[in-house]
């Protein structure tokens, strides 16, 4: 990794991470695939200024599908690393003006 910009792509927001974020102060960030734990706490730490407790890392297999006659697979949705992030239970990240265009 280049630098800390590089390792946190985008914030995961589901009705699971958004509980984890209010209760549990846990959030899930997509990673890039070959960054580790140490990084990701060092850009947690440096972009969003919260004290980080615990880093739990997951990579999330490929989604694959069946197509056509002959029945042959191909990948729908690539494989990618997510990070659940846990900090400290008086601080809180705003994900919102993370990253790119919310929908």
């Amino acid at each position: 990794m280049a630098n800390l910009y590089e390792v946190l792509r985008r914030p995961i927001e589901t009705e699971k991470s958004r509980f984890q974020g209010i209760k549990l102060h846990t959030y899930v960030f997509e990673v890039a695939s070959e960054s580790t734990k140490a990084q990701i706490k060092e850009a947690v730490e440096t972009l969003f200024d919260v004290d980080v407790v615990k880093v739990n890392v997951v990579v999330s297999p490929a989604k694959r599908g069946r197509r056509g006659k002959t029945r042959r697979v191909v990948v729908r949705k690539a494989a990618y690393k997510k990070a659940m992030v846990t900090i400290r239970a008086d601080q809180s990240i705003d994900t919102l003006g993370f990253g790119g265009v919310q929908g």
